[in-house]
């Protein structure tokens, strides 16, 4: 399965449109897409789990990090759980330029 190239407003729309569900399906869909470059991010099924929801979101930036080959991955958990409404952005922007290629 090839990495989807997504339109970056239409993720937030299609979030906003219903009430975060989207964002939950977009998690998922580009957890496998990074799994099949090489990341090693575990179920997705730890996003609706408090507390474990944050270990995931960890080894989601640990698997963005080593497949975008981005700075260390601490910086990108930091971002995404400090600023996670931005993460979205980031992530397609980057899954977008591998797309590309």
């Amino acid at each position: 399965m090839p990495i989807e190239k997504r339109n970056i407003v239409l993720i937030y729309l299609l979030g906003i449109v219903t009430l975060g569900i989207y964002f939950i399906y977009w998690l998922w869909k580009t957890k496998n897409e990074l799994n099949e470059l090489g990341a090693e991010i575990p179920t997705a099924w730890l996003i609706i789990i408090p507390f474990a929801n944050i270990y995931w979101l960890y080894k989601y930036s640990e698997g963005f990090a080593k497949v975008t080959k981005k700075e260390s991955h601490l910086i990108w958990f930091i971002v995404f759980l400090l600023v996670g409404i931005v993460m979205p952005a980031i992530v397609q922007s980057e899954l977008n330029k591998i797309a590309k290629r």
